[in-house]
């Protein structure tokens, strides 16, 4: 035990010294406010067209765009699903009287992790984790690092426990940085306000048998959760690659293009059922929370869970077999 709490203490001072967790804090702290200015817009901007700021107007001309496009032929009929979809959820939220996007901190928030589960948290990730072994390599320490008397597996551990550590900094940062910094514009209020979840696509149609309403300070932990599950899979892959490849420039170019891939793959993969099981096109779970619609038909949240988990104990058996069998003169 005394080992392990050393050797994690021993990689946080490393990861420390990189900087990298800086690096991952500044990019937060210039593009969140950049997100918030072009959020305040688009109020502006709704504003303007409308004609008022009651949400129910906006809502109501958003139904009636969508029903045009539902006639209209040039349409994909995903975008139509889509659309039928979005039309009954705000149909709900007029029903029960409840603003969907009131304009506050705790919103954007929620909004904010919600977009960027899928490219932005996975790439912040990608920094941090991706020479956490290869750069021991290209700094010559790997031989060391595997000739100390400690078991290798241990080793690999506490690069482990070290990254999740750091997973979590980051999923907290990105909460705290968000409300902090939208909050200034929007105000900081709506921690009480409600929120609809439960939505259930189901083809074409929606099921509202199972909607209930929660606070919004509960919606953001639950997506946060998955924020930070998302955070830890995409971590483990990357632990991975910097095992399998020694250069840290190809690792990072390798999870780049994973990540890529599969925010394309989800805009395009609706007739691939098989693609489901690809672990980047599960990395939106924050949509089952909003019950958006799936990109592949028969995906939920317990799916993408254990299709995720199923990749990382995947990746974490490769590392370890990898790392404990590694030749130290190569």
């Amino acid at each position: 035990m005394n080992n392990m709490v050393a050797l994690v203490k021993n990689e946080v001072i490393k990861m420390i010294k990189k900087r990298r967790f800086y690096i991952c804090l500044l990019i937060m702290l210039v593009l969140i406010p950049m997100f918030t200015y072009a959020q305040m817009r688009v109020a502006q901007n709704n504003q303007k067209q409308f004609g008022t700021t009651q949400w129910q107007v906006e809502a109501r001309e958003k139904i009636k765009d969508w029903t045009r496009a539902l006639g209209s032929q040039r349409v994909a009929e995903e975008w139509k699903q889509f659309y039928k979809v979005q039309i009954k959820q705000y149909e709900y939220y007029l029903e029960k009287d409840v603003d969907p996007s009131s304009p506050n901190g705790v919103t954007f928030t929620r909004e904010f992790a919600k977009n960027a589960i899928s490219l932005f948290i996975p790439l912040i990730i990608m920094i941090v984790a991706a020479d956490i072994v290869s750069s021991e390599h290209g700094s010559g320490t790997i031989k060391l690092l595997l000739t100390r008397p400690v078991s290798r597996w241990k080793i690999l551990l506490s690069k482990l426990i070290t990254l999740m550590l750091f997973v979590s900094l980051i999923v907290l940062s990105l909460g705290v940085l968000s409300y902090a910094i939208s909050g200034l514009i929007f105000g900081y209020g709506g921690w009480d306000a409600p929120i609809f979840i439960g939505f259930r696509p189901i083809g074409t149609d929606v099921d509202l048998s199972y909607v209930r309403a929660i606070d919004q300070w509960l919606y953001i932990i639950m997506e946060l959760s998955l924020v930070w599950f998302v955070g830890i899979t995409v971590a483990i892959m990357s632990l991975m690659f910097s095992v399998l490849v020694r250069s840290t420039a190809a690792g990072m170019g390798i999870m780049l293009a994973v990540l890529i891939s599969g925010t394309i793959l989800t805009n395009m993969v609706s007739s691939w059922e098989s693609a489901k099981y690809l672990f980047m096109v599960n990395l939106r779970l924050t949509d089952y929370l909003s019950g958006t619609l799936p990109p592949i038909k028969g995906m939920d949240l317990g799916f993408s869970l254990i299709v995720l988990s199923v990749w990382a104990l995947g990746a974490l058996i490769v590392s370890f077999t990898v790392f404990t069998r590694k030749d130290i003169l190569n």
